[in-house]
């Protein structure tokens, strides 16, 4: 695999595929491939009924309440992955690390990326970096891979679009019968 195993790239693979499912094992299969999974198994419909089974488990992740329910349920999808991690060059280009047995399905892979990307993800960056949008109407999910670590939206539209919204909540609305641009009426 050439995604990177250190938590962004598997976390932004999971986020794709939560906030646009993959409608066939074939696009679960291309799509991973463009992020740049090395696939070992083409990708079957058992692999996208479990990967979407996965996806809603880790989606209880992002949506823990609190930092030991997230570290738990995250331990939990942990454990189903469990494989040792292992060097391999199995593309001829370079070293790098698996973690997962060969020859697995593309859904053990998945989990197995995916719950060790979030656990470095979170590990390395804060365990408060997973949430849900903040905009008002929108509850996608995101992984905060900002410099602060304050981020509180899913896209930069959500951001500017709540940020407008805010402003004009704010702005005092002109009363008819009130004063206006050539005195008072």
């Amino acid at each position: 695999m050439h995604i990177n195993p250190y938590g962004e790239d598997p976390v932004r693979l999971a986020l794709d595929l939560v906030t646009d499912p993959p409608a066939t094992a074939a696009d679960l299969g291309r799509r991973c491939a463009a992020a740049g999974l090395v696939i070992d198994v083409p990708a079957s419909d058992a692999d996208l009924t479990e990967t979407e089974r996965f996806l809603d488990a880790w989606l209880g992740v992002v949506d823990a309440p609190d930092e030991t329910a997230r570290a738990d349920r995250l331990n939990a999808l942990l454990a189903q992955a469990a494989a040792h991690p292992r060097l391999t060059n199995h593309a001829d280009d370079g070293w790098h690390l698996h973690y997962r047995d060969p020859g697995r399905p593309l859904a053990a892979a998945l989990r197995a990326l995916i719950s060790v990307g979030t656990a470095l993800h979170l590990s390395g960056r804060g365990m408060h970096r997973l949430g849900r949008c903040a905009a008002a109407g929108c509850d996608r999910p995101f992984a905060d891979l900002s410099r602060t670590g304050r981020q509180r939206y899913c896209s930069p539209s959500c951001a500017n679009r709540d940020a407008v919204r805010r402003h004009r909540s704010r702005a005092t609305p002109v009363s008819p019968g009130k004063i206006t641009s050539f005195g008072t009426t």
